[in-house]
């Protein structure tokens, strides 16, 4: 894999970094082609449990490296096209697994970088993030998820709020619309990168602490409910939670749980 992304596994939890801090980690063809298999990677292992993503250097992602695009790839709409392919594949392992992820999103995130964040289940930014749409600066339209994704999280005229406007969410506001779940402080830029790392990894770490398989089909249920109507949805709902029953960690806590639950009304 390239040193794009670094990508480790430990203890149930794969932890991606994208690493072009000089591009703000941008999105590049290396990056792009390091994504997807990264994602694939920590997807498909069955040791996998829990998903952090973060990200090196002073910002999370500033979407689409445009120099790149402009110079090295020459701006071509096919290449374009295919990179994004590229990298949706990315976001669709994750978003179609039943892994919960957590996002570290200290910095800046902008353009792209949102459909990365919004591919993440759960959110974490520094009080100093600044998160935006900010394509139709440089004449583009939202991809990466970003249409598709961000209305859902928001609502639709917040989004369009964001994406019809040259206009960056502080963290603050950010955690107002449920766009990130939590926003931490910390004493400099550096120190609160490292606060937004460690508090991810904390929620990572519940996850696995806990019933890791039932949070990991909760959020594939949650996740797939557009694709189903009503009542798919809940003949769905009753397959997986009689699926989940079966499973040995389900049994003991139930048996804990019933145990605890006697003895207290004793």
């Amino acid at each position: 894999m390239s040193d794009a992304i670094l990508f480790t596994v430990e203890e149930g939890m794969a932890r991606l970094t994208l690493n072009r801090p000089a591009r703000l980690n941008a999105f590049n063809a290396d990056l792009a082609h390091a994504w997807k298999e990264a994602t694939a990677d920590a997807t498909s292992r069955p040791d996998v449990k829990a998903i952090m993503i973060d990200a090196a250097g002073p910002a999370f992602c500033a979407g689409g490296d445009v120099i790149d695009m402009a110079t090295t790839m020459g701006a071509s709409g096919a290449d374009i096209t295919a990179l994004a392919e590229v990298i949706n594949a990315g976001i669709r392992s994750l978003t179609e697994s039943a892994v919960p992820v957590v996002v570290a999103a200290h910095g800046t995130t902008a353009g792209g970088g949102l459909g990365i964040l919004l591919a993440g289940d759960y959110a974490v930014v520094g009080s100093r993030s600044k998160l935006g749409s900010l394509y139709a600066n440089i004449g583009l339209t939202p991809d990466l998820s970003v249409s598709a994704q961000l209305a859902h999280a928001v609502g639709q005229r917040r989004a369009l709020q964001l994406v019809l406007q040259d206009r960056l969410l502080s963290a603050a506001e950010a955690v107002e619309w449920g766009l990130v779940a939590e926003a931490i402080e910390g004493e400099d830029s550096a120190s609160e990168a490292e606060a937004v790392r460690a508090r991810a990894e904390e929620i990572a770490r519940f996850w696995l602490a806990g019933a890791a398989g039932a949070y990991g089909q909760a959020k594939r249920l949650v996740r797939s409910r557009p694709e189903r109507t009503f009542a798919e949805q809940l003949t769905e709902e009753a397959r997986s939670i009689g699926a989940s029953l079966e499973t040995p960690d389900a049994q003991a806590r139930i048996a804990a749980f019933a145990a605890a639950a006697m003895k207290k009304a004793r």
